[in-house]
Order: structure tokens, then sequence, then C-alpha cells
């Protein structure tokens, strides 16, 4: 869950995320190394009072500054491309979701199971029990078991929408008329929040996302009493 002044990304709840943050790291400590190097190259060219004629006019430094620069370019599209076909992964899913985007509420089918269908929308501020967060609560939330697989299909009933829960490293456009498919797997028990990615209307910022992640048993007696309901 972020919080206020929070510099950098949420905890990571997922594998895939993980993996995210880890090649974040290893990007910025790339991008720090190379503006140190040239901000002293710049302080250097500025106070120095002499000139090196081998610097100016330098065929083994011009090759130098040619392949070093590919160097890094591969370390960092190396560990960027592993990680794409990791988040496009998706193996023998353990429960499959469809997610549907509405002006302005989610909508959940758990296909595995006919009955358990619901409308997911935000929890007015003058409604909203103590302790709960304002803007990010909803009234139905995406109950799903830790540490399995989980397979979400995502489109939209009328406009662009985007299933995105950060702690989770998932983000997915829905598109009106198009099945997108994502998956992650909640390494532990708990709450993630989401929000809509896309500018959808008005009330665009009026559309949480809540995963509750809860062990099998959990979620398997959550489940009977959906079914019950129904």
């Amino acid at each position: 869950m972020a919080h206020p002044s929070q510099l950098g990304f949420q905890d990571a709840a997922s594998p895939v995320m993980e993996e995210l943050l880890h090649f974040h790291d290893h990007a910025l400590m790339i991008v720090f190394l190379i503006s140190t190097l040239v901000l002293y190259i710049i302080v250097a060219m500025v106070t120095a009072k002499f000139t090196n004629m081998y610097i100016l006019d330098s065929q083994e430094i011009e090759i130098i500054w040619t392949v070093l620069p590919a160097i890094i370019l591969i370390l960092i599209a190396l560990p960027s491309l592993r990680i794409l076909y990791l988040m496009d992964e998706i193996n023998s899913p353990h429960l499959t979701i469809k997610a549907i985007g509405h002006q302005w509420y989610w909508s959940y089918e758990y296909t595995d199971y006919k009955e358990i269908v619901f409308d997911s929308y935000m929890v007015p501020t003058q409604d909203l029990p103590s302790g709960q967060l304002r803007l990010l609560e909803v009234d139905h939330r995406m109950v799903i078991p830790a540490e399995a697989p989980i397979r979400v299909l995502i489109t939209a009933e009328d406009v662009l929408h985007s299933w995105a829960v950060p702690a989770m490293g998932v983000k997915m456009d829905a598109v009106p008329g198009r099945l997108n498919q994502t998956a992650f797997i909640a390494s532990r028990p708990g709450l993630y929040y989401g929000q809509c990615s896309e500018i959808c209307g008005a009330n665009h910022s009026f559309m949480p996302i809540v995963l509750e992640s809860v062990p099998l048993q959990t979620f398997q007696d959550w489940s009977l009493l959906m079914l019950e309901d129904a």
C-alpha cells in the first residue's frame, strides 16, 4: 500500500513484481554511474586549464565511447526482455477470473464457478467504516487464494479502462470487444489496492480495485458462501 511522501514502489506481493523491482534497481544504478561519470567529465573540462591533445583526437577513445554504450544497452536490454517474457507466461492457472470495466465500476466473473458473478463499486466516503481507505475501498472485493497462479481476463463494456494493481506488477488495458489476459501469483495473504489507470470519463478516479488474498481454505469457504447466496 502506498503512503504519503513515498519515493519508491510499493512492496512486491508477487514474484513478477519482485523481478521488476530488482530490474528497476539495476537500471537505476547504471543511470547513476553514467550521470556521475558525465558530471565528473563536465566539471573536469570546465575547471582544467590545460588541453590534452590525446583526448581531443584519439581513435582509441572514439572506439571506447562507441562500444561502451552498446555494452551498457545490452546489460539493460537482456534483463528487460527476460522479465517481459516472464510477465507474458501463463502456465496452468488454478483460477480464472473475468474482470469487466464499466463506467464507473468493475464486474467480476469467476469462470470456474457458474454462479459467482458480482459488481464492485467504490464505497462512498460517508458510508466508509472506520479504518478503511477513502476512494480505495469497495463493497465487494475480488477474493483470490494465496500462492496460486491466477489468470485474469480483462475487457470493457463501454469505453477504455485499465485494470492495474501495482503490488502485483499487473496493468492491463480493458478494451471493448477485446479480451486481454494477464496472470499473477499472490505471494502472501493480504489486501492489495489498485485503480483504473486509463482516463475513462468523469468518474475515472472512483473505480478502485481491491484484491483480497486469502489462504486456500478461506477461499473455499468464501466460494461456498457465494454459491449459497447466488
